[in-house]
């Protein structure tokens, strides 16, 4: 299985947000440099998670963003949930347009149901706070760049 661009990213987001002091704001184009990643690319992603509850945006000249909430309470898990478009790992998973024909019969599509549903149970006992730990080596990292 492969997670999106758009949710790594928002992982990305995420875990250099709780790398930072937590009153700092940060701006938009230090995350994309840090990354390199388009500001362009992440200013959709950053909207959304803010939609999402997860970061605060601050408008105005001295504005920036930063998390919305503690890194203990961003579970992981929830956050690949609403951030993926889907989790089809084959065609049998989607309902409308499945040409697969021995779906009928086939035990596939549960083995592979069984096998994210695992994968989802696993993501959901990490927090963003578990990620930045290290978030001394995370800040110095940043730094860096």
């Amino acid at each position: 299985m492969r997670l999106t661009n758009y949710s790594d990213y928002s992982l990305r987001v995420l875990i250099y947000l709780a790398a930072e002091d937590q009153d700092e704001l940060v701006n938009i184009k230090d995350i994309a440099e840090a990354y390199g990643i388009s500001k362009n690319h992440l200013m959709k992603i950053i909207h959304n998670l803010g939609k999402m509850g997860y970061i605060e945006t601050i408008r105005g000249r001295k504005g920036g963003i930063r998390l919305a909430k503690p890194p203990y309470e961003i579970n992981i898990g929830e956050v690949i949930r609403k951030t993926e478009e889907d989790f089809y790992i084959v065609e049998c998973f989607k309902h409308e347009d499945n040409k697969c024909l021995i779906t009928p019969v086939c035990s596939l599509k549960h083995i592979f149901n069984n096998a994210l549903e695992q994968f989802l149970r696993v993501l959901d006992q990490y927090t963003l706070d578990d990620i930045v730990k290290n978030n001394i080596l995370l800040k110095d990292y940043f730094s860096s760049k």
